[in-house]
């Protein structure tokens, strides 16, 4: 096994973990997120409020991409599903 299948099978519980968590308290986070965008907004007076409002924007997309990893999605066939054939003749 090489330095990086290593890492993996290390790091593999510990994102779980952290996806779990952040599942958990995603509306905190997006709070924060926001707090902190309105904080560095106002200390550069707007200046850089466009870019702040674009990486604001990119870090709540990450961790809602994050925290509804295991979730399945649209094409996951959530009730969708075909119904079987008919059963084999024998």
């Amino acid at each position: 096994m090489g330095l990086l299948d290593n890492l993996k099978a290390k790091l593999g519980p510990a994102k779980d973990k952290v996806s779990g968590l952040a599942q958990q308290h995603e509306d905190k986070i997006q709070h924060g997120l926001d707090k902190a965008a309105q904080t560095v907004d106002r200390r550069t007076k707007g200046k850089y409020s466009d870019r702040i409002q674009s990486g604001t924007g990119k870090a709540k997309e990450a961790v809602d991409r994050f925290s509804h990893k295991n979730d399945p999605g649209p094409d996951a066939g959530g009730g969708t599903t075909p119904p079987a054939g008919p059963p084999p003749a024998s």
